[in-house]
């Protein structure tokens, strides 16, 4: 079992920065992968960004390539996501997930942290 908890949402007005924060806990490894979906309100939950707990395999989100950064502590079982030049577009509910190397499946869900991003 893994635990996820996000933190760092809020609102920011338009071109702004915020910082995504998620702890993971419990049983974790170093080829699991870590990962941020979003979900806009009356759409669907999309893909973000990911990353290997041991640094690499990283990849985003057309949407967002440029944009944000994500990046693993795997000492602080932390990830982040450090999102610049917001858009309004990018307000939603981000998730942190967790993926196991050995399922290929996003098996664990944080309970999200909203953005909210002013026009």
């Amino acid at each position: 079992q893994v635990q996820l908890v996000e933190a760092g949402g809020g609102l920011v007005q338009d071109g702004g920065s915020l910082r995504l924060s998620c702890v993971a806990s419990g049983g974790t490894s170093r080829n699991d992968y870590m990962g941020w979906f979003r979900q806009a309100p009356g759409k669907e939950r999309e893909f973000v960004a990911r990353i290997r707990w041991n640094g690499d395999s990283i990849y985003y989100a057309d949407s967002v390539k440029g944009r944000f950064t994500i990046s693993a502590d795997n000492a602080k079982k932390m990830v982040y996501l450090q999102m610049n030049s917001l858009k309004p577009e990018d307000t939603a509910v981000y998730y942190c997930a967790y993926k196991s190397d050995f399922t290929g499946k996003w098996d664990y869900w944080g309970r999200g942290t909203q953005v909210t991003v002013l026009s």
